[in-house]
């Protein structure tokens, strides 16, 4: 009877200890959470590797030649000509961390609150091809620096700024796509705050 009495506190210790494991593997490993953590997990990580984005890149090039003389009671008596060729860059950016996007594991959204707004940046580059001089009216650095100034003004004004933010920004929402792509192959539902994302037609 002992025995017997033993052998079942023996077996109700051993079903404790299972039930204590099984309860504290459950908590420490959270099982009940694993896809969502998951799903969650790849989203984040998805977006963070997204850093500073270049969506669009245009290069103009164009060659402008500048007549410097002096005039006497209106008659030209010397004149000289500086030719330059101008290389102008033109790029389309975005700094994606200052994006903002919250990732509702439990109700499986992906909700759009911020996007941030294009860098434009134009870079031009000029040489010079041909100099005109003359032993009466010489070229001076002086001359040089103000044409080659006016040459960069003149390609950074013929650069059409609204033109690369509207394609800039066609060119965003196709690359975000994959992203979005991702999220609804997870069964996520993509909110936009922004009201900028209806090109993609969510």
């Amino acid at each position: 009877m002992l025995r017997n009495y033993k052998v079942i506190i023996s077996f109700a210790a051993g079903i404790l200890v299972m039930l204590i494991l099984f309860f504290g593997l459950k908590s420490c490993f959270n099982l009940s959470e694993k896809t969502e953590k998951s799903d969650y997990y790849i989203l984040t990580n998805q977006i963070s590797k997204m850093n500073k984005m270049v969506v669009m890149e245009q290069d103009i090039s164009s060659m402008q030649k500048t007549k410097m003389g002096y005039e006497v009671f209106g008659k030209e008596i010397s004149n000289n000509s500086i030719i330059t060729y101008t290389k102008t860059n033109a790029q389309v950016s975005y700094d994606l961390n200052k994006m903002k996007i919250e990732v509702d594991s439990i109700n499986k959204k992906l909700v759009i609150t911020a996007l941030p707004d294009a860098d434009i940046r134009i870079t031009p580059s000029v040489e010079i091809q041909s100099l005109d001089d003359s032993f009466i009216n010489r070229i001076s650095e002086k001359d040089i620096k103000n044409v080659t100034q006016k040459a960069k003004e003149t390609a950074i004004n013929s650069v059409n700024q609204n033109q690369l933010r509207t394609e800039g920004r066609k060119q965003l929402m196709e690359n975000l796509n994959n992203i979005f792509v991702l999220a609804k192959a997870l069964n996520y539902t993509i909110e936009d705050e922004t009201g900028k994302l209806g090109v993609l037609g969510l």
